[in-house]
């Protein structure tokens, strides 16, 4: 029999393989969530004012809540944020490039990727693709996803890059990243490609959000299958961590009433500034509508939103083994060594003590353990979502992730043992003693 921690880092493994784009995360999230009894809402309609489990999609973007257990519509929100987004490199509006014999597709960079990761690596296509609608109307949105090997980015042999083992790969993101995908005189027909995937005609392909994705299926990897080595760990793994917990948190009545809520967000590695970002009004707003689903107004909503707190998750640096100089020596990160409390003063990281005391008593309260996570102080620090989200709520906000190596990286490393427990955290974190 598998054990806990066989199935949640394999269930990671299968959330992953499913979800090369932000689109297929939120499709997947929503299939495992009405798996456990949510139902999908419009924003265009009017929300169910009875109590349940309930989820809305906007882009790449998901939040899904339970009112079961709310007291009221006042009752403090408990919230759980992620993101759905991975740095990759996206297909450009006309990326036919035709050049020395060869075919390519020209590509743009997406959010800051190791880019060397990408070279040699076979390479499929996901996303989304606007299409023109029946009777050439309203037009309709399809996913794509093509999990053969249709792009390679190739590599420089090394008779003609002498140096590159010392000085390292040297790219120039408009010269040597375009994949190729065929040989010949002419450039390819993306758009005709594209329409045969989505059942279209050219002629109606309208537009398209499309990446590329490593075709490499995530799975266990060491001696002991203890580590999990994935494409998209940052931030998958705290998504899919996400969705377990609040499966599980809703399940029974918290000791404290709370309105339990998830918040995937796109967009997090550019910026997070678009309408389904995390600088965005997605989140505030949902929680606005939900405080009138239980029968509350603006004053019932900033009552609600003065008690909530939400954790921010996204993943975090486990100390390298090859690098250990480049982390701060008095808080050394372990793989499998549970979640991790990330803290900084210049707020890039929203943690405080109010917030860190409600991720360490979540922790306490699942029985995991949990780390402390500062940059060196000669070094800058990268930030996410959570202080976004704590300046357009308001409320009190954690940082928090799972250990990880190889960040940004095509291909990313994690521990098995990490996954159970970050999700077991979450759930507590959802469901507070």
């Amino acid at each position: 029999m598998p054990t806990t921690i066989d199935t949640a880092a394999q269930g990671l493994c299968s959330y992953i393989d499913a979800s090369p784009s932000p689109f297929h995360a939120c499709a997947e999230a929503a299939r495992l969530l009405e798996g456990h009894g949510f139902t999908a809402v419009a924003e265009t309609a009017a929300w169910p004012s009875e109590p349940g489990r309930y989820y809305l999609i906007r882009g790449g973007s998901l939040v899904a809540w339970s009112t079961e257990h709310a007291d009221g519509p006042a009752t403090p929100f408990r919230v759980v944020g992620a993101h759905t987004d991975s740095p990759n490199l996206r297909i450009k509006p006309q990326p036919d490039l035709s050049r020395a014999g060869w075919q390519l597709l020209g590509v743009e960079v997406y959010g800051g990727p190791l880019l060397s990761s990408w070279l040699d690596r076979d390479l499929g296509v996901s996303g989304r693709v606007a299409v023109r609608g029946t009777g050439g109307t309203v037009p309709e949105t399809r996913l794509v996803k093509v999990d053969d090997p249709v792009l390679r980015v190739a590599q420089l042999a090394i008779h003609l890059d002498r140096d590159v083992n010392t000085e390292g790969v040297k790219l120039n993101a408009q010269q040597h990243l375009s994949p190729i995908w065929g040989v010949g005189t002419g450039p390819g027909d993306f758009t005709g490609w594209l329409a045969e995937q989505v059942g279209s005609a050219p002629g109606d392909v309208l537009g398209w959000d499309l990446m590329t994705h490593d075709l490499t299926p995530a799975r266990l990897l060491g001696r002991h299958r203890d580590l999990v080595a994935a494409p998209r760990l940052d931030n998958l793994a705290t998504s899919y961590a996400g969705v377990r917990a609040l499966a599980t948190a809703v399940e029974e009545a918290p000791a404290r009433p709370s309105t339990q809520v998830l918040v995937l967000f796109d967009h997090e590695e550019v910026g997070s500034m678009s309408e389904r970002g995390a600088f965005s009004t997605l989140l505030p707003v949902a929680l606005e509508r939900i405080v009138g689903t239980l029968g509350g107004g603006r004053e019932e909503y900033l009552r609600a939103l003065a008690g909530t707190v939400i954790a921010s998750g996204d993943m975090a640096h486990a100390t390298h083994p090859n690098y250990a100089d480049r982390h701060e020596p008095q808080h050394q990160i372990a793989m499998n060594g549970g979640p991790v409390l990330k803290v900084n003063t210049k707020l890039r990281y929203a943690t405080d003590a109010v917030g860190a005391a409600a991720f360490v008593a979540a922790c306490e309260q699942a029985g995991v353990p949990v780390q402390k996570f500062v940059v060196r102080s000669d070094l800058p620090c990268g930030s996410t979502v959570g202080p976004m989200t704590a300046a357009l709520t308001g409320a009190t906000t954690v940082d928090f992730g799972a250990p990880m190596l190889s960040m940004h990286s095509a291909r990313e490393l994690a521990g098995a043992a990490d996954q159970s427990m970050y999700a077991g955290a979450l759930a507590a974190f959802l469901s507070p003693a």
